[in-house]
């Protein structure tokens, strides 16, 4: 690579990794963690926030439930994982679906440490935390999980149909605490998912996707965000719209070679944010990269994304 194009990564927030749907950033002892669609879960680490590696993958086989609950995926191929530390261990969540469908399910496998040489290091049997089918009014895909200021568990997912639902996970197995507990839906457009909630300063905010994905330099996605009180809702963009009637302020949109950003999770070392997402590369014919970029919030607490300068670094 030439230092034009390195310069060129640098300016995107490019970390230089192939990736698509990432998770939020966990860690584990001194070692940064991100999860990403791909066979059997694949992950990525960093010891600083810049330079990632390949690690190991979640899954080597499908669980039990799959074939009952997406009988069209046969394989080990899982979409937009999201992974948080609770209670002692780690909750790791993906998608099992197939392209344009909404008979799909989302899981969850959970583990000590994610450190592979460590002795506790074993995903335990992955669990059916919610399916949907064409009866269902929702898409179980895309989850995004969130503990509340008062402890509890809860998950964000959805895509397409009637847009992005919240439900109340089990704290200790991560799943649904009940099978008929409620299912809220917090937002709703033409095309919406990947969402990610987060807590600052007295609201939670929502941040998700409009538009298109896995088009290359055609993609459309774009990131929006509104905020709420309360964490089921309703949540309100900057101009009071509610988000389940088409509310959205936009975050972060196509800039230059920096195409559809997406999937958009929130990191928070010290009191540094820092906002991890994958983006089409324009100038590597569109390729699906990680990127990471500064977070920061007005005196309205509205967040907004700013250029990779100097490049994030939790030790500053």
């Amino acid at each position: 690579m030439t230092q034009a194009e390195k310069v060129e990564l640098e300016q995107l927030g490019s970390r230089g990794i192939w990736v698509h749907d990432p998770s939020t950033i966990v860690k584990c002892k001194d070692t940064y963690w991100i999860f990403c669609t791909g066979r059997g879960v694949p992950s990525y680490t960093s010891q600083d926030l810049k330079t990632w590696n390949r690690g190991p993958a979640v899954l080597t086989k499908p669980p039990a439930w799959q074939t009952e609950a997406v009988p069209k995926n046969r394989g080990t191929g899982y979409w937009a994982p999201d992974v948080l530390f609770h209670k002692d261990k780690y909750l790791l969540f993906f998608s099992v679906s197939t392209f344009g469908a909404n008979t799909s399910a989302i899981g969850v496998t959970t583990n000590k440490t994610l450190d592979p040489d460590d002795p506790e290091y074993s995903w335990t049997e992955p669990r059916l935390v919610i399916k949907s089918d064409p009866s269902c009014n929702y898409n179980a895909i895309d989850p995004g999980v969130v503990v509340d200021q008062e402890g509890k568990l809860w998950m964000s997912f959805g895509s397409f149909w009637n847009g992005i639902q919240l439900v109340e996970l089990d704290p200790d197995t991560g799943t649904r605490i009940a099978p008929d507990s409620p299912v809220t839906t917090l937002a709703d457009y033409d095309s919406i998912e990947a969402p990610h909630i987060y807590h600052h300063d007295g609201y939670y905010y929502l941040f998700l996707n409009w538009g298109i994905c896995c088009r290359g330099t055609r993609s459309t996605y774009n990131i929006r965000v509104g905020r709420s009180k309360k964490i089921t809702g309703p949540y309100l963009d900057q101009e009071d719209k509610d988000m389940t009637l088409g509310g959205g302020t936009l975050l972060l949109e196509t800039e230059g070679n920096f195409v559809g950003p997406g999937h958009p999770g929130i990191w928070q070392e010290a009191d540094k944010h820092y906002l991890g997402m994958h983006f089409y590369n324009g100038a590597m014919n569109g390729v699906s990269q990680y990127a990471i970029r500064p977070l920061t919030w007005d005196e309205d607490g509205w967040p907004s994304v700013e250029l990779p300068s100097p490049t994030p670094d939790p030790g500053d």
